[in-house]
């Protein structure tokens, strides 16, 4: 019989790759969705469907019956919430619901998605493992909240022997990207004509599979308590911008904006997301995080778990043509 394993998130633009990966390979998947959850990520990948809730302790213990290994993917991606603590709480709160579920289980190995989110960017150098964040230094709530599920799970590999390997996802693109993420409304928006300009930044693009790809291998090479960058090739996004502009037909936007101006329209979406209740699609936070180029190195994993990822063009042009499918460029 084949392995049990678990995926939190398993509806999700990463956890349906990494779903997709295991299914692949022989496993016996179980995906773990909120009955809310969109089932369109896990059609066709041959998996159970388990409804549960990574708040939920008694819904991830029944989850976890009989598993062998545990992916846990979900995660409370929102750059901005009308109650910021919320994230923080879902993330955190959900980390340490799951994590208990799966070990009372007795879960042989979990691979835990954090995020470079939790890693500090260093001004023109890729940064590595070792340039982490505190509480103090991070900006905006998504990234405190990996920040501190990722300190909890460190916590408890070290004082409860949690059998437990992180790895950390750049920025993903592909396809599959059905809310979108932040990344792939950026997309969207660039494909469709509507952003002219851009600041000056820089993001790690990885293909999704390849990210999926990547937590296989910590699951077959990683080592409890380390953690992995599983990214791509560093790109400003101008160098982006202009890729999607030619897979698209269009004219690359040749605008480069200043961030001070930007402020007060920032604040003036905010305030109309608190109205309408939808992510603004520019935050005070994304133009402080913008001020660094979040450029981060993979060498580790490459070095440890055999880890490589395929050009980012490759990955923009399988989210755009996904997107096109899917009638998001229309």
């Amino acid at each position: 019989m084949a392995d049990r394993v678990v995926v939190t998130g398993a509806s999700g633009f990463v956890g349906s790759a990494v779903a997709r990966a295991l299914a692949a390979r022989g496993f016996d998947v179980c995906a773990v969705l909120r009955s809310t959850s969109p089932r369109a990520n896990v059609e066709n990948i041959g998996c159970e469907i388990v409804e549960g809730d990574m708040r939920d302790k008694p819904s991830m213990a029944r989850a976890m019956q009989g598993a062998r290994y545990l992916f846990h993917v979900a995660a409370d991606y929102r750059l901005w919430a009308r109650d910021p603590n919320e994230i923080v709480r879902n993330n955190l709160e959900g980390t340490r619901a799951t994590m208990e579920a799966a070990s009372e289980a007795g879960v042989e190995k979990i691979v835990y998605t954090s995020s470079v989110a939790t890693l500090k960017p260093i001004e023109g150098h890729s940064a590595d493992e070792t340039s982490r964040h505190d509480e103090r230094t991070v900006i905006g709530a998504y990234k405190l909240s990996k920040v501190v599920a990722e300190r909890l799970v460190e916590k408890m590999v070290a004082e409860q022997g949690l059998p437990a390997t992180i790895v950390s996802p750049s920025t993903p693109i592909g396809p599959r990207d059905i809310r979108p993420t932040p990344t792939g409304r950026i997309i969207v928006e660039a494909a469709t004509g509507k952003m002219p300009a851009f600041v000056d930044t820089g993001l790690n693009l990885v293909h999704v599979d390849d990210v999926a790809e990547g937590h296989l291998l910590a699951l077959d090479k990683g080592e409890i308590g380390e953690r992995y960058i599983l990214g791509g090739e560093d790109v400003t996004l101008q160098q982006m911008l202009a890729v999607i502009a030619g897979l698209a037909n269009r004219r690359p936007p040749r605008v480069k904006l200043p961030r001070g101006p930007l402020y007060p329209l920032a604040y003036a979406a905010e305030t109309v997301a608190r109205f309408t209740n939808k992510e603004p699609f520019i935050t005070a936070d994304a133009l402080n995080m913008s001020k660094y180029r979040m450029f981060f190195s993979s060498d580790k994993a490459a070095r440890a778990l055999g880890y490589k990822a395929r050009p980012y063009r490759e990955g923009l042009a399988d989210a755009m043509e996904w997107f096109g499918r899917a009638g998001y460029l229309q």
